[in-house]
């Protein structure tokens, strides 16, 4: 287990997970990926292992995977592939939780399966592959689980730049006999965003964090909300100027974020005074995880 904070970011060029310090941005391991273009990351301390996503190769292919390895990258395993995800994005999980969670882009769905890869089961379905793979509203992004309540969070970021973006919430637990595809238990809690990306939840269930990386003025942007049974309250912009944003990371301890961007610029933000700290430059940056002694 680690005795230091270290921030695991994804790079897509080269494929490659980065193990940075989060104090001085040094970089100070990496593990090839070999292919694609990976997107999520979620780390099991206690279990010691890494999951991640690969979108894959080609996005009309179904060639993504989910995948897992021990920290420093040995036992590589691929879970799910086989043309049974697309592109699948972010990954999420929590301790003690049986399964993993993730958002499949052009398949338009809500996934998981257990830690091991099996169970593979569809939560969600906005749309059919291929046939509506290229109406970009109908796609499932990004995902963040509240365990004390029992609800799923995700983002459907729209075509780019189009401010038609949305945050969205269902249960965590598809209701007994419910077709995927006519839920009923779905909430937007918020729409006309510029194109929300990755989501953060407090470990009380009770602040959400976005990244957004749509136009200006709202888009290229750190966000914040209150949450509670009736939804998102009092939504403010923490940072602007991010570029592309993508990956999210919070230390609640230390009340700062970690943002990365496709331009690879790695920022850490405070989020009462909103000062932002370039932390490093890199390759384009997808999924973020903080890994915390």
């Amino acid at each position: 287990m680690t005795h230091q904070p270290l921030l695991y970011t994804l790079e897509t060029e080269p494929p490659r997970i980065i193990i940075l310090s989060p104090k001085e941005g040094q970089v100070l391991s990496h593990i090839d990926l070999g292919w694609g273009t990976p997107d999520g990351l979620w780390i099991d301390k206690a279990e010691g292992r890494l999951y991640w996503t690969n979108m894959g190769k080609d996005y009309a292919a179904a060639d993504g995977t989910i995948n897992t390895a021990r920290l420093d990258g040995r036992d590589h395993k691929t879970l799910i592939g086989h043309g049974l995800v697309v592109t699948p994005k972010q990954l999420t999980s929590a301790p003690h939780c049986e399964h993993l969670y993730w958002c499949d882009r052009e398949g338009m769905r809500i996934m998981r399966c257990r830690r091991d890869g099996s169970n593979l089961e569809v939560l969600l379905q906005r749309g059919t592959f291929p046939t509506d793979m290229t109406d970009c509203t109908l796609h499932c992004v990004r995902i963040a689980l509240d365990t004390h309540h029992n609800y799923l969070y995700w983002t459907q970021k729209g075509p780019p730049k189009g401010g038609t973006g949305g945050i969205f919430r269902m249960a965590l637990e598809r209701p007994e006999g419910m077709d995927p595809a006519h839920r009923t238990d779905i909430d937007c809690l918020l729409s006309h965003l510029p194109e929300p990306i990755d989501l953060h939840l407090s470990s009380d269930g009770r602040i959400l964090w976005w990244t957004d990386r749509g136009g200006p003025p709202n888009g290229s942007s750190l966000n914040v909300a209150h949450v509670d049974k009736q939804g998102l309250h009092d939504h403010r912009i923490i940072a602007r100027d991010l570029g592309d944003a993508i990956g999210l990371a919070i230390d609640e301890a230390k009340g700062c974020a970690f943002v990365s961007n496709l331009e690879g610029a790695l920022y850490e933000i405070n989020l009462t005074t909103a000062e932002a700290r370039l932390l490093t430059q890199q390759g384009p940056m997808t999924g973020l995880h903080l890994l915390t002694p």
